[in-house]
């Protein structure tokens, strides 16, 4: 059976689980943590990032890559255009995606749980002792802001990605207008790479993700809950009922998750 090597909160991990089930193919997810663990996956697969595919013996990293070798040895329900200006299209529409939306909705999301203690502490699973949840609430925004900064995430690229998704998801709905998908009447890889990142500007509503129940549906203020938005987020819950599978059908991972890192 083929192998997902992934992080349930990674939205390129959520791309590629889009792309598993839109082909109708078996899997099993493998949640890892960061940590020791990334000597392991190096030595079984030379790769140091999630999500990594295994199918038999041969390893794939990059959810990109994985979209690529998954069409080629399982062509059923391609994830191409047969016409060569769809074609391009359809690359340049999932590489746009991976460098705008799935980019940028990390930012404005840590941008959201900084300034919002109940959504931060909402994204914590259920097992979460309550003294880890208390101190996760409770949390300066301050602290926060600075940590951001040291990533990547500081208030003036958080506005900055929030103005550019806003752009992004009205672009997306003007081209929803006519056609059922986004480039025409046959869903591509496009589709699917946008519909998968834009998990964290708002999370699916529904059995998909092993999230907390109280996030599902929720998202980032502004954006997620946004008039303006919600075409596209029909389309995309459309898109889900059709094809993405819920999470209770899959084999379950091992009691110890894998121990691997997270780039």
């Amino acid at each position: 059976m083929i192998e997902l090597y992934q992080f349930e909160l990674s939205q390129y991990s959520e791309k590629v689980r889009l792309i598993l089930d839109y082909k109708g193919l078996e899997y099993r997810k493998i949640e890892v943590t960061p940590g020791i663990g990334q000597v392991e996956l190096f030595r079984m697969s030379g790769q140091r990032q999630v999500p990594v595919l295994k199918d038999g013996s041969t390893f794939v990293a990059d959810s990109t890559e994985i979209a690529k070798y998954l069409d080629r040895q399982y062509p059923d329900r391609p994830l191409f255009p047969s016409d060569p200006v769809q074609r391009a299209l359809c690359l340049m529409m999932e590489e746009w995606a991976d460098s705008s939306i799935g980019i940028k909705s990390r930012q404005a999301l840590f941008g959201a749980i900084s300034q919002d203690q109940g959504f931060r502490k909402s994204l914590l699973p259920e097992t979460t002792p309550d003294i880890v949840k208390s101190l996760v609430e409770f949390i300066p925004s301050e602290v926060l802001k600075v940590l951001g900064i040291g990533v990547g995430s500081g208030p003036d690229s958080v506005k900055s990605a929030t103005t550019d998704l806003k752009q992004d998801l009205e672009a997306l709905c003007l081209l929803l207008v006519e056609r059922p998908y986004l480039l025409g009447d046959e869903p591509c890889l496009a589709d699917l790479a946008v519909a998968g990142l834009s998990m964290l500007i708002k999370f699916p509503d529904g059995p998909y993700l092993d999230l907390p129940p109280a996030v599902k549906g929720k998202g980032i203020p502004g954006l997620a809950d946004s008039i303006v938005y919600e075409p596209f987020f029909i389309w995309r819950d459309r898109l889900y009922a059709q094809y993405r599978k819920s999470t209770f059908s899959y084999s379950t991972a091992p009691s110890a998750p894998t121990s691997i890192s997270i780039d």
